[in-house]
């Protein structure tokens, strides 16, 4: 039998070649998101405007609930909060709209991190009744007649819509999609940068294993609960740039109905997944409105046989089928470049 390198064996791919890859794929991909804007209507710029908006509120609940375990029913009220400290901040004190969206995000983060303290008691089902209650009561909140003043009650505030700076030749659907478009960049970096580091590891070993990283020295407490916060965090500056683009925010725009499709969203774009977030946001934005496109007189039921579809076909969510279908065509291309042993 002749060996490996007399037969001429073409190597495997290694890690540099796959991250170079990786890089151009990206790269191609961000010059897409660039040219979209101009290909397309101002209608559809809004539509994937929202998807980047989505994918943000997306992504901060995977923090959660993919990667740490703790199953929210209730973001939808983290995104409201999100979205009226921006409008008020606009309407009420003339802020201007990009310095609403850290603002919406500070407070997220720290009514976040207060919710999970108690929540820490709380597992399993018992964690997502106690997110539910949160999502259900928000809208009822929301219109309180002692905080009609803020939050303009049942009839809600209305944003205008900001305008290009500089003297940009965008119009302002271009200029709010670019400008979502930047500031989702800048969060799945640093989402990245945060779950792939020890924080990130520490909240995959409290979800598989609680004990067994509290007895490697993991403070289970401070990181579910810093957790609940950033996760709030990220869904709070979707909710301030979902008010922005939409123009408009009322207390029945963030009904129960709101987090469960955040929720659906995360399942099926794939748990655990960064870039799931944005396969799940495309879903939860456009699968509607197909579903209403299809019948108008039962759009929910064609919307359950996409979701059961999805979910039979794709259990792992999209990005997991996208990534074991990438390593099924990677093991037989280097299965067909590798010629037979010969004697």
């Amino acid at each position: 039998m002749t060996n490996a390198s007399s037969r001429g064996a073409t190597p495997t791919a290694t890690p540099a070649a796959s991250g170079t890859r990786r890089i151009i794929g990206l790269a191609l991909l961000l010059v897409l998101a660039c040219a979209l804007p101009f290909l397309v209507s101002n209608y559809r710029i809004f539509q994937f405007t929202l998807v980047l908006v989505y994918a943000i509120a997306l992504l901060g609940l995977n923090i959660l609930t993919g990667y740490n375990g703790q199953i929210s029913l209730g973001h939808g009220a983290f995104y409201a909060i999100g979205a009226y400290v921006a409008a008020i901040l606009m309407d009420k004190f003339g802020v201007p709209y990009w310095l609403t969206v850290p603002a919406a995000g500070v407070v997220c983060l720290a009514v976040g991190f207060l919710f999970g303290l108690p929540a820490l008691r709380l597992e399993g089902l018992y964690l997502a009744l106690a997110t539910f209650a949160l999502g259900v009561a928000m809208p009822q909140l929301l219109k309180y007649k002692h905080l009609e003043h803020w939050t303009g009650g049942v009839q809600g505030i209305v944003i205008v819509k900001p305008d290009p700076p500089f003297g940009l030749p965008v119009n302002q659907d271009q200029w709010l999609y670019f400008f979502c478009l930047a500031l989702t960049l800048v969060m799945f970096v640093l989402g990245w940068n945060l779950l792939r580091g020890r924080v990130g590891r520490a909240l995959v070993a409290i979800r598989d294993h609680p004990i067994a990283a509290e007895a490697m020295g993991v403070n289970n407490a401070l990181y579910k609960s810093l957790a609940f916060g950033v996760s709030a965090m990220y869904t709070g500056i979707a909710g301030a740039l979902g008010a922005i683009v939409v123009q408009f925010v009322a207390p029945d725009s963030f009904s129960i109905f709101l987090s469960i499709a955040l929720l659906v969203g995360i399942v099926i774009g794939g748990l655990a997944s960064i870039s799931g977030a944005v396969y799940g946001a495309i879903f939860i934005l456009f699968v509607p409105n197909i579903a209403d496109q299809i019948s108008k007189a039962a759009p929910w039921a064609i919307y359950g046989v996409f979701l059961i579809g999805f979910m039979y076909l794709m259990p792992v969510g999209v990005a997991g089928a996208i990534r074991v279908a990438s390593a099924r065509i990677m093991r037989r291309t280097k299965e067909e470049s590798t010629p037979l042993q010969t004697p």
